[in-house]
């Protein structure tokens, strides 16, 4: 692939990065020599590209140094050889210009300690780091030199520069070296995050959309609900602002309902129970669909002004548990976006994506990180912002509210509640609006604040449940996670099935988490996958992904010891293939999958155990697999028997495009082979 210079360029924050500096962009890949890295305020040249060390100074305004060789800094740390420094200068270049260029001279630093080492092992081995692919010792060597934390660090590194090794000139591990190095990675599953079952997945999601889907079409009638009982309150109060403040008279409210308060004396105005206020503004229905809260007696409580207060505060928690189903946002990060958050980007390569703009927490500095999400959180973000708006009018009017211009005009997806109706204290109302509540839990979310969410009855696990989360986690605790009791779910558990679910990992086939997933998925595999983007990405939600996708690599061959996967050449060829271990050595034979000594890349008919490339295509092209071209069929394939129907059903679809098809045409010789490896298939299926 050749690299366009036009997608390179420095993405430091720093005045002295514009695009108009001479050291803005390099006039070739990789940059000659002489070409400026750092140019300080005063237009002289600091480093070069070709220069042992570079300076950040004038971007950092403190002392940052890389030193790719002479006088390095650490005593003890063997040099590098010439041609291996050249490799690794090449490499940080492309994190300075590349398309997701870091942000900070700092990060850009880290990373070059972390890569650094791996480039010395290569010269004090006297190979190149380029052929390291070569040399699976070599990496164990330097695996076992680090933390498991560090380690995935530089699996996340390592994976960015194999998907954009056409780009950059060479690589440095290639997929079989990532997955043998993720093998090497500890595991630490006792503090494994539980992967969500896709039916209870699938049912709170629907739950929250028809939620949101319920207050946009109420939106218009919600509005003017609220103006109409703020008016009513500051009419009662003197002005909106006396009537949001902490310690007003409680009977100026204007729905008391008290047969002893009339206004006949002091002149304020009644609207009688609120719930004939939500009548006539036609929200009633809505307010107790989501609202209403049963007594221990069984008798339903009545709504009152403060359900209004709840079911704004709902909007927010609905709406953000929406959003992180779909990104690889923490709570934390969620906790933090504003209203202005989304970007719609149109690449003029993949089309229209939708970004989520905040500030991550866990990264040394990013404050305007990215996350790629699905075009449906738009539905979310409209709904909260609506709402964190209209909540913003009392925050402005209550002189007891320290507040400033951005934070009126453009809040936080969830504020509290500072109508004079709401349940506020007077220690909140007096807080800055910076100052942010701690989020409930999920589980507290919808067990206890919001009971009317979702039903219990449909978050109890099934045994079906337990099977699927146990083949992403085996060792879920057997206690809290059992058929019959809740699923206890939880924010950080969002993150872990988004990243299992945007990988297409097999253990899912439920239509409808596909077709929810479908917008989100395309998004995700461009830019944390194949590292097309140019928006920069936040860290840790990569690397969570990255780590993610090598390990289901390696769970998905637990299943070719089962009667699920049959070989076209009998029992005795697939036993031949998995002879590496015996059939009792399950857990042997995944971490022989993970280092790479037994491979497996899915196909329409199964799955493929060739190791290296296949020369016949074989993903979307199955006439050599199948023997659809005369000869017997492909010895490293094995067909999945889950997969019957769907092999019938491309059957169908090829016997169908046949009839269109020219006589004598190459495209009817190609349809009529693949017809027949699909057809050999299902015979081998049937026979086994």
């Amino acid at each position: 692939m050749s690299l366009s210079l036009a997608y390179l360029g420095l993405a430091i924050e720093s005045p002295l990065t514009m695009p108009s500096a001479l050291n803005f962009r390099p006039p070739t890949w990789p940059p000659p020599c002489d070409f400026p890295i750092v140019i300080d305020a005063n237009g002289q040249v600091v480093s070069r590209y070709g220069d042992d060390v570079w300076n950040f100074r004038p971007w950092a305004k403190k002392p940052v140094i890389i030193n790719f060789n002479q006088g390095w800094p650490r005593k003890g740390t063997p040099n590098i050889n010439h041609e291996n420094t050249d490799l690794l200068r090449q490499v940080v270049a492309w994190w300075l210009y590349g398309p997701s260029a870091v942000r900070s001279p700092i990060t850009l630093r880290q990373r070059f300690y972390d890569i650094r080492p791996l480039f010395s092992l290569c010269s004090s081995q006297s190979i190149l780091a380029s052929e390291l692919k070569r040399f699976p010792a070599v990496v164990d060597m330097f695996l076992s030199r680090f933390p498991s934390a560090a380690a995935i660090n530089i699996l996340s590194l390592l994976h960015a520069l194999y998907e954009q090794r056409d780009q950059i000139g060479f690589t440095l591990l290639d997929k079989k070296g990532l997955i043998r190095l993720e093998a090497m990675i500890p595991d630490r599953e006792a503090r494994q995050t539980p992967y969500i079952p896709p039916r209870i997945w699938v049912y709170q999601v629907n739950r929250l959309r028809a939620f949101l889907d319920d207050f946009h079409l109420h939106r218009k009638r919600i509005e003017s609900c609220y103006h109409f009982c703020l008016e009513a309150y500051a009419k009662n109060a003197g002005s909106l602002g006396e009537a949001c403040r902490v310690g007003r008279n409680r009977t100026s409210g204007p729905f008391w309902s008290h047969n002893e308060y009339t206004g006949a004396r002091t002149g304020y105005i009644y609207y009688g129970p609120f719930v004939q206020t939500a009548h006539r503004f036609g929200i009633a229905e809505l307010l107790e669909r989501w609202t209403r809260s049963k007594k221990e007696s069984g008798v339903s409580t009545e709504i009152s002004v403060r359900s209004l207060s709840m079911y704004f505060s709902m909007v927010g928690y609905v709406g953000m548990a929406y959003l992180l189903n779909f990104s690889l946002m923490r709570i934390a990060e969620g906790w933090s976006l504003r209203a202005d958050c989304l970007e719609i980007e149109n690449d003029e390569r993949f089309g229209v994506f939708y970004l989520l703009r905040g500030r991550t927490t866990k990264t040394v500095k990013d404050d305007d990180a990215r996350w790629p999400t699905s075009p449906s959180v738009q539905i979310a973000i409209d709904a909260m912002s609506c709402i964190a708006r209209l909540r913003m009018i009392c925050a402005e009017a209550n002189p007891d509210v320290p507040s400033t211009f951005e934070e009126i005009y453009n809040p936080y997806l969830v504020v509290r509640p500072y109508e004079p109706w709401g349940p506020c204290g007077a220690d909140e109302l007096k807080e800055s609006l910076s100052v942010r509540a701690q989020p409930l839990t999920y589980l507290q979310m919808f067990n206890k604040s919001f009971p009317c969410i979702f039903d219990e009855k449909e978050l109890r696990i099934t045994p079906d449940d337990l099977k699927t989360a146990r083949l992403v986690n085996p060792s879920l605790n057997s206690e809290k996670f059992e058929a019959g009791n809740i699923w206890p779910l939880a924010w950080h558990q969002l993150r872990r099935t988004g990243a299992v679910n945007m990988q297409a990992s097999g253990l899912v086939s439920d239509s409808s988490l596909q077709y929810l997933l479908k917008h989100a998925s395309r998004s995700m595999a461009l830019y944390y996958g194949q590292g097309y983007s140019r928006v920069r990405l936040d860290n840790n939600a990569l690397t969570v992904y990255i780590r993610t996708m090598y390990e289901l690599l390696g769970k998905d061959i637990e299943h070719l010891l089962s009667d699920r996967f049959v070989s076209p050449h009998g029992e005795m060829r697939k036993a031949e293939i998995l002879k590496i271990v015996d059939q009792k050595e399950n857990r042997k034979l995944l971490e022989l999958a993970k280092l790479g000594k037994i491979s497996w890349r899915e196909t329409l008919l199964g799955g493929c155990t060739k190791r290296g490339p296949c020369p016949y295509g074989g993903v979307d092209n199955v006439a050599r697999c199948g023997g659809g071209d005369g000869r017997p069929p492909c010895s490293d394939v094995l067909y999945d028997r889950d997969r019957e129907s769907e092999l019938y059903q491309f059957s169908s679809v090829l016997v169908s495009r046949l009839t269109d098809a020219p006589v004598d045409s190459p495209y009817r010789q190609a349809l009529e082979a693949q017809l027949r490896a699909v057809e050999n298939a299902l015979d081998a299926i049937k026979s086994s």
